[in-house]
């Protein structure tokens, strides 16, 4: 009796081979912003008014569109009866500045070069 067997067998073999390389490249670029600051100067008014029997104490303001804040600093001096003295004034005076700056800043790019080659070859030996 003849009989045909199917035997099965499996190999590697290399099609091609593949490489990366990953460059980085540098730029300078300018930055450009605008800084702004705060600062606030103390000035002391003194007043030395004593305030007529009733009248409301004055309480803190703002003056020149929002950029003195008043701060009114009472005390009270005993006479022969307590009365009301403004003694002074505290103006916070708020000033703002705007300051263009530029800075160089380094910003890195990678760019992947992929190159193909050809299988490598055995040689049987």
């Amino acid at each position: 009796m003849l009989e045909e067997r199917l035997s099965l067998h499996r190999r590697e073999v290399e099609a091609g081979r593949v490489r990366v390389a990953i460059r980085t490249e540098s730029e300078p670029q300018q930055l450009h912003a605008q800084l702004r600051s705060e600062a606030m100067a103390i000035e002391r008014v003194a007043i030395g008014r004593e305030l007529a029997a009733g009248e409301t104490p004055p309480a803190p303001r703002e003056e020149e569109d929002g950029k003195v804040l008043v701060i009114p600093v009472l005390e009270e001096v005993l006479v022969v009866e307590k009365r009301l003295v403004l003694r002074e004034e505290i103006r916070l005076r708020r000033t703002t500045t705007t300051e263009e700056v530029t800075e160089t800043v380094t910003l890195r790019r990678q760019h992947a070069d992929i190159e193909r080659l050809p299988p490598e070859r055995h040689d049987p030996a």
